[in-house]
C-alpha cells in the first residue's frame, strides 16, 4: 500500500476511535475539515507538522500514523464521559459554593437580599463552562457561552443594584454582542 493511504487510514482510524467528525478534528487543527477529507481519502499528505500535531493530539506517535498494519499503541478511549462529569461537577461546585453563602449569611443572621447567592453562580457557570469548552469543546460554542455569560452577568449586576435603578447597564450588551459576532465571524474567514 502507498504511503499516502497508510497515513489516511490511520488518521481516519484515529479519528473515528476518538468520537471526532472530520470537522471537529479540522477544528482542533486549525484546518479546514475538506483538508481533512483529502488526507483521510490519500488525496492528499499533511506535512510533517501537522502528522507531529496529530499524532500529539491522539497520544500516538508520528511513526504509528506512517505504519501500515501495526496495531496503535495508544488509541485512547474517548474522554467525552469523563470530560462531561468532570465539567458539571465543576459547575455544581460554583452552584455549592451559593448555596454555602446563602446559608452562612442566613446562620450569622445577616437579612437583605441573600437570594442574590443563587443569582451570581449563573454567570460564574458560564465561565466554568467556558473554560472547559476551551480546553475540550466545540469552539464554535465558546461565542454562545460568551453571549449567555455576558447577559447573565449584565442581569447577576443589574438585580444587585436595583437601588439606584440600573437598566441602562443592558445598554452595554449590546455593542458586548456585536463583538463577539464580529469576533466569531472573523475566527471563521481567517481558518479558510
Amino acid at each position: 500500500m502507498e504511503l499516502k493511504n497508510i497515513i489516511a487510514k490511520n488518521i481516519a482510524e484515529l479519528r473515528k476511535a476518538n468520537g471526532l467528525t472530520q470537522l471537529s478534528l479540522a477544528e482542533k487543527l486549525n484546518y479546514s475539515d475538506k483538508a481533512v477529507s483529502k488526507w483521510e481519502s490519500g488525496a492528499s499528505i499533511p506535512d510533517v507538522i501537522v502528522l507531529k500535531e496529530i499524532a500529539d493530539l491522539f497520544g500516538v506517535t508520528v511513526d504509528d500514523l506512517l505504519c501500515e498494519n501495526c496495531k496503535m499503541r495508544n488509541i485512547p478511549a474517548s474522554n467525552k464521559r469523563i470530560h462531561t462529569i468532570i465539567t458539571l461537577l465543576s459547575v455544581m461546585l460554583v452552584w455549592l459554593i451559593g448555596t454555602l453563602i446563602f446559608v452562612s449569611l442566613g446562620i450569622a443572621g445577616i437579612s437583605g437580599d441573600l437570594w442574590l447567592s443563587f443569582i451570581w453562580p449563573i454567570p460564574v457557570s458560564f465561565i466554568v463552562l467556558l473554560v472547559f469548552n476551551s480546553i475540550w469543546g466545540k469552539r464554535r460554542l465558546n461565542y454562545l457561552i460568551i453571549t449567555f455569560l455576558m447577559w447573565t452577568l449584565l442581569a447577576a449586576i443589574y438585580l444587585s443594584a436595583l437601588r439606584f435603578n440600573p437598566w441602562l447597564l443592558f445598554v452595554m450588551g449590546i455593542p458586548g454582542q456585536v463583538i463577539i459576532f464580529l469576533w466569531s465571524g472573523m475566527k471563521k474567514t481567517s481558518r479558510k
